[in-house]
């Protein structure tokens, strides 16, 4: 869907003191940023290769505030561009520089608890931490929790449908949210979904969850809450070949068993970590996480068990955390991998693919292969209970030509697990990232059926325009530069 706006007007300085002006009679003092210093922490997410100052910056606080925004924006033709904490890894809240960037951060209230019915109901910018905090002193807490929980927004979650270590037991966002408050372009309000577990119509809630803003705006989300485990451990399995671990995954789960969470590293990405914390993981060439929870009778069982598939399947250590510190402390390590692994050069390309568990070897042994003949390291981390990998490329950005180089080998990543019958994001995403993989995945007709469904909600294509879906048109030439070894450059946000 491509916007109407034009950027080519000559008295483009004057709509925008129009803009302005209207925005400004319709936000609270201090909220509608337009100073170029004030715009530069906004130009990126956390894809932080990329950058673009926006036009402004409106900062509502209330719904009637973001619908006022929206309406205006809608009235102007002027795009919008949704943002929450800016922890995405695709650049999904990249900027417009023709355009507003709506920052929800400051719509942070835990707006009620439904104890009884177990069910929160949140702003947008409540961090998805401060949710079980919240919900602590009630026996409660919320199941999914990305690595970056401590900053993520809920409403981020919603819009990149976000998942985390636990999400194999216990769901994606889109498994344990019951209903949203989404405001549409024209500044038009509508609910989706409800308490109960089933509706009429259009599953529509479910639709929202991974739109990344190209359909409405999030302005508020009822959240599940689930009992605290009566008793949760780790085991963890250290294995001299990498693909006995992804072989040590998948016997897990054909055991029957379900744990809590299920996750691996490779070497890379162990020693990164131990340089980074004292967590103490075995020096190894693979390393399997798995968490069982419930009652300590079912767990004492399943601990034992899975302790003996991994020695089954060739680990040469399993250790069984024996307190809940010791438990924490072996989990902090897997959610401190990323941080761990910037330490080792000064960029990393953070990817995200997911495919069938039974060809986690296959596809690590091809990643290999791309590392070596892109001239990159690749450092190994996954969610390896749902076959969620994140390979993190290594590179220097003030290496001339390291960043193609790395956005080539992540492309060819992405296409390995499609061809082993995966897809090209698991939760981080499409964004500007994958938007060329999108065609790889997808046929002419699908995503014509992507184009429709934005257009239905979206006419004018003003919302987050230049994302998440290619135009026909740039699949057409991606694949032309695919057969003659080319490489299309970013989608050309600037147009919009």
């Amino acid at each position: 869907m491509t916007s109407t706006v034009d950027t080519s007007k000559p008295d483009l300085d004057q709509r925008r003191a129009e803009l302005a002006n209207r925005l400004d009679h319709l936000l609270p003092a201090g909220t509608l940023l337009t100073h170029a210093e004030e715009l530069r922490p906004f130009e990126c997410d956390a894809l932080s290769a990329y950058r673009r100052q926006p036009l402004m910056v409106a900062m509502p606080k209330t719904v009637t505030e973001v619908q006022a925004v929206l309406r205006t924006c809608h009235d102007m033709d002027v795009p919008v561009v949704a943002r929450g904490a800016g922890t995405g890894l695709s650049g999904g809240a990249l900027p417009l520089e023709q355009g507003v960037l709506l920052n929800l951060s400051r719509m942070d209230q835990v707006l009620e608890v439904d104890v009884p019915n177990r069910l929160a109901r949140v702003q947008p910018g409540v961090r998805n931490l401060h949710i079980s905090d919240h919900v602590a002193r009630h026996g409660l807490y919320y199941a999914p929790d990305p690595s970056s929980q401590i900053a993520c927004s809920i409403g981020g979650n919603v819009a990149e449908n976000a998942g985390g270590v636990h999400c194999l037991k216990y769901g994606l966002t889109v498994h344990n949210v019951a209903s949203v408050a989404v405001v549409t372009i024209d500044g038009e309000l509508i609910r989706l979904g409800g308490a109960g577990l089933d509706a009429s119509g259009y599953d529509l809630l479910a639709l929202i969850h991974g739109s990344e803003g190209l359909l409405a705006v999030i302005v508020e989300i009822t959240v599940r809450l689930l009992p605290k485990p009566v008793h949760a451990q780790v085991a963890v399995g250290a294995f001299t070949r990498v693909d006995e671990a992804g072989d040590a995954v998948a016997s897990i789960i054909a055991s029957g068993i379900l744990p809590a969470g299920l996750e691996m590293m490779d070497r890379g990405c162990i020693e990164a970590v131990n340089a980074f914390l004292d967590v103490g993981y075995p020096d190894c060439a693979g390393l399997v996480l798995c968490e069982l929870d419930g009652t300590e009778a079912e767990v004492k069982s399943q601990i034992e068990a899975v302790s003996q598939i991994l020695r089954d399947s060739g680990a040469t250590e399993v250790t069984v955390s024996r307190t809940e510190e010791e438990r924490l402390k072996l989990w902090s390590g897997r959610k401190a991998a990323f941080p761990a692994v910037g330490r080792l050069a000064p960029d990393y390309y953070c990817m995200d693919g997911t495919i069938p568990r039974r060809h986690l070897a296959r596809v690590l042994n091809e990643i290999k292969i791309l590392s070596e003949r892109y001239g990159l390291s690749v450092v190994n981390v996954f969610h390896a209970g749902d076959g969620n990998m994140h390979p993190l490329i290594l590179y220097d950005a003030n290496m001339e030509g390291e960043l193609e180089r790395a956005e080539k080998l992540g492309g060819k990543i992405l296409e390995a697990c499609v061809e082993a019958g995966g897809t090209i994001t698991g939760e981080h995403g499409v964004g500007i990232e994958k938007i060329d993989q999108m065609c790889v995945q997808f046929s002419t007709i699908e995503l014509q059926q992507f184009h429709d469904l934005k257009a239905a909600f979206d006419p004018r294509g003003l919302l987050n325009p230049g994302k998440a879906v290619p135009t026909l048109a740039r699949c057409a030439e991606f694949g032309a530069m695919h057969v003659h070894g080319g490489q299309l450059p970013f989608p050309d946000l600037e147009r919009f």
